[in-house]
C-alpha cells in the first residue's frame, strides 16, 4: 500500500489563467519550491513507492494545444486542449506522492515527411491542401497526387523506389483499418516552439521530478519521414514495398509499462495519437496477458478529438475506441474523481 495517499494541495505558483500561454518555466525557482513542498507534505521519493503508478502523457505540445498554433485540438467546445491542461496540472499537481514517474510522448517532425505538404504534388506542382486532403490509391493510380521529385534527393532516396514506398504504404494503411493518410499542416517541428511542451504543463512535470526525486522520461516518435506515427509504441506501417524494414514497435517502452502496477494516459489527440497509443497497448496486453488492461486509466477529461468546424469531426471516431478500450477491461475516469478510484489500485 502506497503511504501517501492524501490528496495534495495545488501549489501557489500555479496560475490557471496561463495554461493557454507559451512561457519560460523558471526552473531553479521551482526546484527549490518542490523541494521545500515535498518536506512540508511528507512527499517522499519515487523510490519508496510500494504501487508503482505510470503517468503517460501523448503529445501535450504547444503545436496540439495552444490556440492559434498549427494544429490546436479544439474539440467540439473550441477549449478543448485548453481546459484538458488545466484539469491535468492540477492532476498532476493533487497527486504528486503517488505518481512514481511521468513519460511524455514528444511528436517529433520535420517539413519532408510523407503526410506534409511538401512531400506531395499535382500535375501542376501544386502541393495539397493540408486536412483537407486524405490521399487515397485512386488518386495515386489516377495521377492526382505524386511524389514529390525534388525530395528524393535530400531523402536519399530513388524517385522510383519513393513512388513504390508512397504507393504500398497508402494501401498498407487500408488494409490495416488505419485511417486514411491525411496530409497535416507542418506541425512539432523538431526546433520550432510548436515543438515544445505546454509551458504549464512543462512545470508541473518538472515540480514532480524534483519533489519526487523521479526523472521525467521523454519519448520521441514521429520523425521517419516514410511513415506516420500516431502511437508512441508502434509507426503505422513497419516495411516498405520490398518488405524491406523502415521502423519498429518501441518495445522497450511496451514492456516498461506492462511492469507498472498501473498506467494513466491522457493527451492529445484523443481521436488520434491517444487513441492509437492505447490501442496498441491493448494489442500488446491481449498478446501477454489480457487481465493487464485492468491495469490502465483513462483521464477521459484530458483529452480531446480532433474537430475542425466545417471540414473533419473525429468526435464520434474517439468515443467508440475509448468504448473498446473499455469493454477490454481498462477503466475510464475524470481526473477530479480521484478519491472514488484510485483506491482501485493503491
Amino acid at each position: 500500500m502506497n503511504t501517501q495517499i492524501a490528496q495534495l494541495p495545488i501549489p501557489p505558483h500555479f496560475n490557471r489563467q496561463k495554461v493557454s500561454e507559451v512561457w519560460r518555466v523558471p526552473y531553479q525557482q521551482r526546484a527549490d519550491e518542490a523541494k521545500e513542498w515535498a518536506k512540508k507534505h511528507g512527499v517522499k521519493p519515487a523510490s519508496e513507492d510500494k504501487t508503482r503508478i505510470c503517468l503517460l502523457l501523448i503529445d501535450i505540445q504547444n503545436t496540439f494545444c495552444i490556440p492559434e498554433f498549427e494544429l490546436f485540438v479544439s474539440g467540439r467546445s473550441g477549449t478543448g486542449a485548453v481546459d484538458d491542461n488545466l484539469r491535468l496540472c492540477e492532476f498532476i499537481y493533487q497527486n504528486l506522492g503517488i505518481i512514481t514517474k511521468i513519460i511524455p510522448t514528444m511528436d517529433t517532425h520535420t517539413a519532408m515527411q510523407i503526410f506534409h505538404p511538401l512531400f506531395w504534388v499535382n500535375a501542376v506542382g501544386e502541393h495539397p491542401i493540408p486536412v483537407a486532403t486524405q490521399i487515397t490509391l485512386t488518386d495515386i493510380e489516377q495521377g492526382v497526387w505524386k511524389v514529390n521529385p525534388a525530395v528524393a534527393y535530400s531523402l536519399k532516396y530513388d524517385y522510383l523506389s519513393l513512388e513504390k514506398h508512397a504507393y504500398y504504404y497508402v494501401k498498407k494503411l487500408s488494409q490495416d483499418g488505419k485511417y486514411p493518410l491525411t496530409i497535416w499542416f507542418y506541425h512539432s517541428m523538431l526546433g520550432g516552439i510548436g515543438h515544445a511542451l505546454v509551458s504549464a504543463v512543462e512545470e508541473a512535470i518538472f515540480f514532480h521530478c524534483i519533489a519526487r526525486n523521479s526523472q521525467t522520461q521523454f519519448e520521441i516518435k514521429g520523425d521517419n519521414p516514410l511513415t506516420e506515427n500516431y502511437s508512441v509504441l508502434r509507426p503505422e506501417v513497419l516495411e516498405s514495398f520490398n518488405q524491406s524494414s523502415i521502423a519498429a514497435k518501441n518495445t522497450q517502452l511496451i514492456e516498461q509499462l506492462l511492469e507498472f502496477d498501473a498506467v494513466i494516459i491522457a493527451g492529445q489527440a484523443k481521436s488520434h495519437c491517444v487513441a492509437w497509443t492505447i490501442d496498441d497497448l491493448s494489442t500488446e496486453i491481449q498478446q501477454v496477458d489480457p487481465n493487464l488492461a485492468k491495469k490502465v486509466y483513462l483521464l477521459e477529461d484530458c483529452t480531446s478529438p480532433v474537430v475542425v468546424k466545417g471540414v473533419v469531426d473525429y468526435t464520434e471516431a474517439a468515443n467508440s475506441a475509448f468504448e473498446r478500450f473499455v469493454s477490454a477491461g481498462m477503466h475510464l475516469v475524470k481526473s477530479n474523481e480521484i478519491r472514488e478510484w484510485r483506491t482501485l489500485f493503491l
